[in-house]
């Protein structure tokens, strides 16, 4: 095979690949303008209704690790297939759904698909492009989809609520799935770590995934029932108690899904915190400004998704231009830069008022987070991954995605405890029910951007250039090789 063909092979796979990734980006928050839809339908009571996007993105974020050991051992082309068939039988299961408990279960299986299926596509990208240029273009893409899919899931599941019904927002993703699936065992190349030892750390998953689940869950519901409510205080206690024991097995283990020694690598280890803090803003973001537009200014569901095109257009306008910088003047700078747009705009938001309009009001905070997402995904993504080892693809394609979603699902918990909790007050001060919402919504914001400047000092005392530029020399990528014959 010549190298024409073989990079056109690549790219062709890569494709592929990308559609997948992009179906779980979109899928974060596709449900966010449906929200008032589904709750009216399907009766969810108002402190449940966050959990149709948190269930999907905690179990997306805690099995992430546990979906790329296992594309490590057990063949990444192979997971990948798992991944997208339990993705696509859980959006039927959504879509079929005829109450809470059916549709907050089924996006949580949703997320463990994706867990499954992003850790390993994002292996075989690695493995098919050697570290330098020619990854880094492919990283930059990557990114860019990452930074586009959120706010184009938004603009999807406006359109099909309000032309077709919110079950369609999950029915989209079984015809591109069953493409998708039969496509991959002919185009995608199989690759593994060639190793006889295929052990699972399956306690540490569960402990890990069950210590966030308690702080989310104690998070969102302490408007409810009071911060020193004694159920408060015990999740608290029950979480932070599974996520020391989680802590005490990774270092003990022979086979950890978390090797802790990988946060030697100061590079990754602030590339994580960048994609934690990253998650942690602007996913919510998405998510607090479209109940804003929905419950205050009384947009629709397409009215709030064409809203969102402002972040959009601008984020995917830019990250030519970010990947350009990245080349040019290097991750650090360009991650910082992206980190602090995202801040700016969404303490830009916190001016929002009760009659607000999109001009005035919420066009320029979206532009300007939209501008910081194209700055900060493109050299998260190539950070996280400079000079890490053919062995621990898996792991840290997995780790870079499980901080940027589990950002997202304790970002939201946060901050929609922060405005319900406001709300209450101002409502109780005997503020109108339209002006309580916008001072929840604000206050809400506040937090939102400072958890995003949060970022810049980390980025700036972690992240080193030295091991950036370092990378190409390092690399130790090789090229797909066939399966093992045999290893299953």
């Amino acid at each position: 095979m010549t190298s024409t063909s073989l990079n056109i092979n690549r790219w062709r796979a890569f494709a592929l690949l990308a559609v997948a990734f992009f179906m779980t980006i979109v899928d974060l928050t596709i449900v966010n303008v449906s929200l008032p839809t589904i709750g009216r339908d399907l009766h969810f009571s108002a402190t449940s209704l966050q959990w149709v996007v948190t269930a999907y993105a905690l179990t997306f974020g805690g099995f992430m690790l546990l979906g790329g050991r296992a594309a490590d051992l057990l063949g990444r082309r192979r997971i990948l297939m798992v991944g997208l068939s339990f993705f696509m039988a859980a959006s039927l299961g959504a879509a079929l759904s005829t109450g809470e408990v059916s549709l907050i279960a089924a996006r949580a299986v949703q997320g463990l698909g994706a867990a499954i299926m992003l850790p390993a596509a994002l292996s075989i990208v690695m493995n098919m492009f050697a570290e330098g240029a020619e990854r880094n273009k492919a990283l930059g893409i990557w990114g860019g989809l990452g930074a586009g899919g959120a706010t184009v899931g938004v603009i999807a599941g406006g359109l099909l609520t309000r032309y077709a019904g919110w079950q369609y927002i999950f029915y989209l993703n079984v015809p591109i799935g069953a493409v998708a699936l039969a496509l991959v065992p002919r185009i995608v190349p199989d690759s593994r770590l060639a190793t006889t030892r295929r052990r699972f750390d399956a306690l540490g998953a569960i402990t890990g995934t069950g210590g966030l689940v308690l702080l989310v869950g104690a998070i969102s519901q302490a408007p409810q029932y009071g911060w020193g409510a004694t159920r408060t205080i015990a999740l608290l206690a029950a979480s932070a108690a599974m996520l020391a024991a989680f802590l005490v097995i990774e270092s003990r283990v022979d086979s950890p899904l978390l090797p802790l020694s990988i946060f030697r690598l100061r590079t990754l280890a602030g590339a994580n915190a960048a994609g934690l803090a990253l998650g942690g803003s602007f996913f919510a973001f998405i998510f607090v400004g479209t109940l804003y537009m929905q419950q205050v200014l009384h947009y629709s569901a397409l009215q709030t998704g064409v809203a969102w095109l402002a972040t959009s257009l601008t984020s995917i306008a830019l990250a030519g231009l970010a990947q350009l910088l990245v080349t040019r003047i290097g991750a650090k700078i360009v991650m910082v830069v992206g980190m602090t747009l995202i801040g700016a705009g969404v303490i830009w938001a916190t001016q929002v008022p009760v009659h607000g309009h999109f001009l005035g009001n919420l066009a320029g905070p979206f532009v300007v987070a939209g501008a910081g997402t194209a700055f900060a995904f493109i050299p998260i993504s190539i950070a996280a991954l400079a000079g890490v080892s053919e062995h621990q693809a898996g792991l840290a394609s997995g780790l870079l995605n499980t901080s940027q979603q589990l950002g997202g699902a304790l970002g939201i918990a946060i901050a929609s405890s922060v405005a319900a909790s406001h709300t209450q007050m101002l409502v109780h001060a005997g503020s109108t029910a339209p002006a309580a919402l916008t001072g929840g919504f604000q206050q809400a914001f506040w937090v939102l951007g400072a958890i995003a400047l949060l970022a810049v000092p980390a980025i700036f005392a972690l992240v080193r250039r030295d091991e950036l530029s370092n990378a190409v020399a390092k690399t130790t990528i090789r090229e797909p090789q066939p399966a093992l014959a045999g290893a299953n």
